[in-house]
C-alpha cells in the first residue's frame, strides 16, 4: 500500500483548518450539531452552512471534473478535507446525498445538459436531493421495487408508488427515484432512474417516521402522478446507473466518519474512566479491542483508497463499521451504569424529554446493521461476487 501525505497536502491541510476555524466560529452554536441521529439539530443554520460551503469552493472537491462552481482535489487532498472537517466538529452535512451520491453518478452517466442543469446548484450549496430506492417490500431486495412511471401526452413521466426510510425527504428540492417504466417488467429489468422536483403540492406527500430516538429524519415518500422530465442513463437503463450510484457511497468519506467514531469512543473512555468502570477488567478488555479495531478499520479504508482492486471491499467496510458502532454503543451505556437509564436531572414533566449524546448514539446504533444495506446482504455480496459461492434461489 502507498498512501501518504506529501507537502502540497499539508499545505491544503492548513488551508482547510484555516477556513473552517474562521467559520464555524462566525457561526456560534453550529459545531457538532446535526450527526446521526440528531439530524433534526440547527436545521435552519445548515442549510444556511451548505451555501457557505459552497461560496468557499468546498463543495464537489472530489468530482473528477472542475467547471461547475467546485474545485478539484487530488483523492489525498479528499482524506484531508473529510479528516478536518470532521476534527473541526463541523455541522452534519445536508448536502452529502447531492454531493456524493447524484454528482458522481451524472459525471459517469449524465448527459452534459443534466451536468450544467444540476451540478452547479449542488456545488453552491442551494439545491438538496433525497434518494428514492427502499419501497415497504423491497429495501434489502430493491429489484423488487413496485413504485411505476408512465409517459403523459406531453412526453413527461407520471411517477406514482411509495417509497421509504428516505433521509432528509422532508428537507430535499429533488428526489433521485428509481421506478418501472416498462409495465410487467421483472426484477432488474425495465427499471429507469428518474429526477423527480419535490415541490408538487398533491403530488407529492412526505412523512417523517418517529425513531427511538425521538427524532424524525427519515420519511415515507408517497408519488401520486408526481411530474419528472429527466432520465439519467436512458430509459430502462435505471439499474445499472443505480448499482453505480451505491459504489460512490464508501469512499473518502468512510475516513472522516472513522474521525467521528474516534471522538465518540474518547467520550466513551472519558465516561469510563469518570465512573470507575475502566477498572473492571471486561470493561479494559473492550475498550482496548474497540480501539484496536477502529484502527483496523482505518487501514483497510486506506488500503482501498490507495488502489487495491477488491469487489468486495465496500461491503467489508460496512460490516466492519455497522457492528463496531453498535458494540460501542452498548459499552457507553455499561460504563455510566444505571444513570445511563435516567433523564436529564433538571427533566420537569412539562418539558420534552431529551436524551443525551450518549444514549442517542445506543439507540441510533441499533440500525447500523440494517440500512444502507443490511449486514446479510453485505455477506451475500462477499460470497456471490467474490467468494463466487452458488447464488441464492430466487
Amino acid at each position: 500500500m502507498e498512501f501518504g501525505f506529501g507537502d502540497d497536502d499539508e499545505t491544503f491541510r492548513g488551508e482547510a483548518r484555516a477556513w473552517l476555524t474562521e467559520h464555524i466560529r462566525a457561526h456560534p452554536g453550529i459545531a457538532g450539531r446535526g450527526g446521526p441521529g440528531s439530524e433534526h439539530e440547527a436545521a435552519g443554520e445548515r442549510r444556511a452552512w451548505e451555501r457557505e460551503l459552497g461560496s468557499g469552493g468546498w463543495i464537489g472537491i472530489g468530482w473528477r471534473e472542475g467547471g461547475y462552481g467546485n474545485r478539484v482535489a487530488t483523492l489525498t487532498q479528499q482524506v484531508v478535507w473529510a479528516e478536518e472537517y470532521a476534527r473541526a466538529r463541523a455541522p452534519g452535512r445536508h448536502g452529502h446525498i447531492g454531493e456524493n451520491l447524484l454528482a458522481p453518478t451524472l459525471l459517469a452517466h449524465g448527459t452534459e445538459e443534466q451536468r450544467r442543469r444540476f451540478l452547479p446548484p449542488i456545488a453552491r450549496g442551494e439545491e438538496l436531493w433525497c434518494q428514492g430506492y427502499s419501497e415497504p417490500g423491497a429495501g434489502s431486495d430493491l429489484a423488487s421495487l413496485r413504485t411505476a412511471a408512465v409517459r403523459d401526452g406531453d412526453g413527461r413521466w407520471r411517477v406514482s408508488g411509495q417509497k421509504v426510510w428516505t433521509s432528509l425527504a422532508h428537507q430535499a428540492d429533488w428526489c433521485f427515484v428509481l421506478a418501472r417504466t416498462e409495465p410487467g417488467s421483472r426484477r432488474h429489468h425495465g427499471i429507469s432512474f428518474l429526477l423527480v422536483p419535490m415541490d408538487q403540492p398533491g403530488r407529492i406527500d412526505v412523512r417523517p417516521i418517529p425513531q427511538l430516538t425521538g427524532t424524525s429524519e427519515f420519511n415515507e415518500v408517497f408519488f401520486d402522478g408526481a411530474v419528472a422530465e429527466d432520465v439519467v442513463g436512458g430509459e430502462g437503463g435505471g439499474w445499472r446507473v443505480a448499482m453505480g450510484l451505491l459504489g460512490f457511497e464508501r469512499g473518502v468519506s468512510t475516513l472522516a466518519q472513522q474521525v467521528g467514531f474516534q471522538e465518540e469512543l474518547s467520550a466513551v473512555v472519558r465516561d469510563a474512566v469518570a465512573s470507575g468502570a475502566v477498572r473492571d477488567p471486561v470493561v479494559a478488555d473492550r475498550i482496548v479491542r474497540l480501539w484496536a479495531e477502529l484502527r483496523t478499520m482505518r487501514w483497510n479504508a486506506l488500503r482501498t483508497l490507495g488502489g487495491a482492486e477488491d469487489a468486495g471491499a465496500p461491503s467489508v467496510a460496512k460490516l466492519l463499521w455497522g457492528g463496531w458502532h453498535q458494540r460501542l454503543g452498548e459499552l457507553a451505556l455499561r460504563v455510566r451504569g444505571a444513570a445511563a437509564a435516567a433523564g436529564p436531572h433538571d427533566w420537569a414533566p412539562d418539558a420534552p424529554y431529551e436524551l443525551d449524546e450518549q444514549q442517542r448514539l445506543f439507540l441510533f446504533s441499533r440500525a447500523d446493521t440494517i440500512y444502507g444495506g443490511s449486514d446479510e446482504i453485505q455477506r451475500t455480496i462477499i460470497a456471490e461476487r467474490v467468494l463466487g459461492l452458488p447464488r441464492e434461489a430466487l
